[in-house]
């Protein structure tokens, strides 16, 4: 698909693997603040909770403003104050970093769902699974690059962290404005709006309860492995290897297996892969040990490559006229309830019990998969 794909996705890709490779700011935010502007690491602590909770706000809203003023110019709008704080966020006082913190998340988050948005709704149905996998693999090339990177400047000099932030963004920007077609705003047809199709379409409610559930298990990679990897006396650099793994390879195969699974019904591609992240979880719940650890991170990997890029398209397909931006949203707010509960619920059972995480975690996976199993996927004509 890439070849022949339209020049526009193909710039922005490049923008999103651009932007994302330089996505440091926010990454270091906590550190920089303790060593360079002297914060107590409570106060640091406050301000990027500040930028987490407009992050989460931000995937909320984001899809909701594109459907009003237009997907192309909801994104540049996100993308220029996204800039515009990380240009001003080394200049401002210290009494101004908590609310500039939780305007850049804001403008941070809602560039999520829009992003989805812009690429699935600029294509026909039948691509764009791929094209969501090939955007998702850009902003993983883009990280598996950045942070090495982030740490290498930050060690020379904290400012050059916001300098290529702030380089890397106004990239995107221009893309954004200069190849992404155009697209106005669409009177919604439905009834109530969001709520009213929602009503209706159990196909979506299917999807986002279900995403709910197998992303809080998924997003244990990030919180209860790294620990049970430290209770199983594994090097420090390990667990950056382990989450390494998961961009490379999703880099190098979820566009070619999206493509190839291209023809299958949503739903049956997104309940494989909950049932591969519930597999990964009882690996390890059956080996737990640091062998097993990696071995359950290529299986959840595999996994992540059917569901998510099938999920996000397939809630795209769902969306009706109008509403595109809203239901990306809604499929952002069930992942990062995911990211959520995941540290709640995950890390507190480990303090219990850490032998009960893993086959908890694939009980939920699976409970997942037969909830969108219960609900028939519904068919959607090609665009």
């Amino acid at each position: 698909m890439l070849r022949t794909a339209p020049a526009w996705l193909k710039a922005l890709l490049v923008g999103q693997l651009i932007s994302a490779a330089g996505s440091l700011a926010w990454l270091y935010l906590t550190l920089w603040l303790v060593t360079d502007r002297g914060l107590a690491t409570g106060a640091a602590g406050l301000v990027t909770a500040a930028y987490g909770a407009g992050a989460i706000a931000g995937n909320l809203l984001g899809g909701s403003l594109g459907d009003r003023v237009g997907l192309r110019t909801a994104l540049a709008a996100t993308k220029g104050i996204a800039l515009l704080s990380c240009v001003a966020f080394p200049l401002c006082p210290t009494r101004a970093l908590l609310p500039l913190a939780l305007l850049a998340g804001l403008a941070g988050g809602m560039g999520r769902p829009l992003m989805s948005a812009v690429v699935a709704s600029g294509l026909p149905t039948e691509l764009r699974r791929e094209a969501i996998a090939w955007s998702r693999a850009a902003s993983n090339a883009g990280f598996v690059i950045g942070p090495p990177l982030g740490g290498l400047l930050a060690a020379h000099h904290f400012g050059w962290v916001f300098v290529i932030d702030g380089v890397t963004s106004a990239v995107l920007l221009v893309v954004v404005l200069r190849f992404v077609p155009s697209t106005g705003r669409v009177r919604v047809a439905v009834p109530h709006g969001l709520l009213g199709a929602l009503r209706t379409d159990r196909s979506m409610r299917a999807v986002v309860v279900s995403v709910l559930c197998v992303d809080t298990t998924y997003r244990l990679l990030y919180t209860a492995l790294p620990l049970f990897l430290v209770d199983h006396d594994a090097p420090a650099w390990l667990y950056g290897a382990t989450v390494s793994l998961n961009g490379l390879v999703i880099v190098l195969l979820e566009p070619r297996v999206a493509r190839r699974l291209a023809g299958l019904p949503a739903h049956r591609v997104i309940r494989v892969g909950y049932v591969l992240v519930g597999a990964g979880w009882l690996l390890l719940a059956l080996v737990p040990t640091v062998a097993g650890a990696l071995l359950t991170v290529l299986v959840i990997t595999a996994g992540e490559m059917l569901y998510k890029p099938t999920a996000t398209a397939h809630a795209a397909d769902l969306a009706p006229p109008g509403m595109e931006g809203r239901y990306q949203s809604l499929y952002a707010a069930a992942s990062i309830g995911g990211m959520l509960l995941s540290p709640l619920l995950g890390t507190s059972l480990y303090g219990v019990h850490p032998a009960l995480v893993w086959p908890a975690a694939a009980a939920l996976s699976l409970a997942g998969a037969h909830h969108l199993g219960r609900v028939p996927d519904r068919a959607v004509a090609a665009a």
